[in-house]
């Protein structure tokens, strides 16, 4: 027997879930509206290709910035030769004030508290080595980003205790939620280190309330915890309530920059959503503690972002023109595409959740199912990517406690194909379902019995979450 390490072969990657199990029927067979126009649509991949041109555009006025020219003069040795991890000041400089002008510049980042990452994956890892030991925990409310399964546990041994949210008040979290999931951590002896949440919102698409921002930083105040806000999307929200950042609100409580609560408050944040650039691995921790800046400082030189790269940000980022438009014109194209999608889903009869923000809709189609169960929602998943050839991602891998919710993108995705996909997603529920329509919303309830039946046909192939309290143990 090969002698392999407990990472190489424990199987706590995450990899058998739904969420990427769906990528994969993708890449088997994706669909080109040329060359293979029956393939499976990817609904499951939240990237944002809809502003490239703006990008483009710079790039050819600003023909020096990719040539690693300045004034004129050659600057590819110097970027090319070994640079300290730290990250070149000019272009630290240019996120920080990136990262306030998304936030309407109600808050500032000091570039020295800044920590750059090979993308928000390696920030949120980097994140947990530097809080917790292997066998402790940190809180994350449901629904949340299955990779979080893979990014936070596979290689720290942290455990991920659930804040189960429900649809009961649109999956805002609650101060019983809060506490019901730090007791059911402490009946499994796992320590508690810290609450990590996305906001925006993935997979829901939705801010997260100034009260539910309150309310956590009073939560890990009263237990000694850390708060990381992955804020990665917090340049997509496009429209109101608008996006509140976690630093805002400790500005407006008044915290003392001395205080433990100052100290325990950690933001993670990238360009792959906000500038559409998962390609370039840039991502970010900021932090008000000197001494998380300085561990996770080492531990960037493990994943950093090349010289190359940050010099060409650099340039980009610093013109404020381009940031201005960027930002406005993301913004409306994200509410159009939003919208787009939001009207295709009512032609076929299905409702999602009033989102504001991200690249995706966190869609209701629990009338679809033959049950109430999360074996029901599988099946339908699988009909929707083997036989609607539409790879969207089933609530299940996120964690969801209610079966028959779906995150759905739009970003990814020409209009023409999101058209595509809505028509499909039509024809499938009317032929199906039997699901008429009045003013474009389904007037049934549940599945017909002979319909549930048709389902049943189908050998379950995907693994999934066997509902216990605390995933992987």
């Amino acid at each position: 027997m090969r002698m392999l390490s407990r990472n190489a072969t424990f199987n706590s990657h995450g990899q058998d879930s739904s969420y990427f199990l769906g990528w994969q029927e993708y890449e088997k067979n994706p669909y080109h509206e040329v060359h293979n126009t029956n393939g499976i649509i990817q609904m499951g991949l939240a990237e944002n290709q809809l502003c490239f041109d703006l990008l483009e555009s710079w790039l050819a006025k600003n023909p020096e910035a990719a040539a690693f020219k300045k004034n004129g003069e050659s600057i590819f040795a110097e970027l090319a030769l070994f640079q300290d991890y730290h990250g070149l000041p000019a272009f630290k400089k240019a996120m920080v004030d990136f990262m306030a002008e998304i936030r309407g510049n109600k808050v500032t980042f000091d570039p020295n508290h800044l920590v750059l990452t090979a993308g928000a994956t390696s920030a949120n890892e980097t994140f947990i080595f530097c809080l917790a030991d292997p066998g402790e925990a940190v809180l994350i409310p449901t629904p949340y980003y299955p990779g979080f399964d893979r990014d936070l546990k596979w290689r720290t041994g942290v455990e991920i205790v659930p804040i189960h949210c429900t649809n009961s008040n649109g999956f805002q979290i609650t101060e019983t939620a809060l506490e019901e999931a730090y007791q059911e951590a402490e009946k499994c002896n796992l320590r508690v280190k810290g609450v990590l949440v996305t906001n925006p919102s993935n997979p829901l698409g939705t801010t997260m309330t100034r009260n539910e921002l309150y309310l956590l930083l009073s939560f890990v105040e009263d237990k000694g915890i850390h708060l990381i806000s992955d804020e990665i999307y917090s340049g997509t929200a496009f429209s109101s309530p608008s996006f509140i950042s976690v630093m805002e609100v400790l500005k407006d409580r008044n915290c003392d920059e001395n205080s433990e609560v100052w100290q325990r408050v950690h933001v993670v944040y990238s360009l792959s959503k906000d500038l559409g650039l998962p390609g370039f691995r840039v991502g970010a921790i900021y932090s008000n503690d000197d001494m998380v800046v300085a561990a996770a400082t080492k531990m960037s030189s493990f994943g950093l972002v090349s010289s190359q790269t940050q010099h060409l940000l650099s340039a980009m980022l610093s013109d404020k023109k381009l940031t201005k438009n960027y930002i406005a014109e993301n913004h409306k194209r994200l509410k159009q595409r939003q919208k787009n999608l939001v009207s295709g889903l009512q032609k076929a009869g299905i409702s999602c959740l009033n989102g504001n923000a991200g690249l995706f809709c966190w869609v209701d189609m629990r009338h679809l199912l033959r049950s109430n169960t999360f074996e029901a929602e599988m099946e339908l998943w699988k009909k929707i990517v083997y036989e609607v050839h539409l790879n969207i991602s089933p609530g299940s891998s996120c964690h969801c406690t209610e079966p028959g919710w779906f995150r759905v993108c739009f970003a990814n995705l020409p209009e023409r194909t999101l058209d595509l996909a809505m028509q499909r997603l039509k024809a499938f529920v009317g032929e199906y379902y039997n699901v008429p329509e009045v003013n474009g919303r389904s007037q049934s309830s549940h599945l017909s019995h002979s319909r549930g039946q048709s389902l049943t046909k189908w050998v379950s192939r995907l693994s999934f979450d066997d509902r216990c309290p605390i995933h992987g143990r």
